[in-house]
């Protein structure tokens, strides 16, 4: 196996495991729908469910979830396998996004939902409640439309 699928890897469990850890600890100390309030009127933790996407969206679906998250993975990794020559900032932007696929993942199939927690007030709206994994995915994505827009290779 090729040295950069190593780190690659690695880095996705790392990920992985920031992502259960920090469930873990927000299902050990912070009872259902209670928000425990950080930055007044702006961020506060709130421990709650999700058997859906991002705003719920395909609510009581977790087959769909289950199968799209391997499905995602596995074509990740296959592509970082046969394409070495792709940036660092790319290759890191898709560890990133299947490493919050499989976060999730170990949720819908342990849990049948997600644990959600990050919870911030934005302008006076809600946003809908999120979890480390979530940034991450957020995250790889950005850097993939980074890399693609201000990158002089071609991926």
């Amino acid at each position: 196996m090729k040295k950069k699928m190593y780190v690659n890897i690695l880095i996705f469990f790392i990920l992985a495991a920031v992502d259960q850890i920090t469930k873990m600890i927000v299902n050990a100390h912070i009872e259902l729908y209670r928000k425990i309030e950080i930055i007044p009127g702006f961020f506060y933790l709130t421990n709650v469910r999700n058997t859906g996407a991002a705003w719920s969206i395909l609510s009581g679906k977790s087959a769909f979830f289950i199968v799209a998250a391997i499905a995602a993975i596995f074509m990740i990794f296959w592509y970082l396998y046969r394409n070495e020559k792709i940036s660092a900032i790319y290759r890191f932007g898709l560890v990133m996004i299947a490493a919050g696929a499989f976060g999730n993942l170990i949720d819908r199939i342990s849990y049948a939902y997600v644990i959600d927690f990050l919870d911030f007030y934005i302008f006076g709206y809600n946003f809908p409640v999120f979890n480390f994994a979530d940034c991450c995915i957020t995250i790889g994505a950005g850097l993939l439309i980074t890399d693609i827009l201000f990158s002089k290779e071609q991926v």
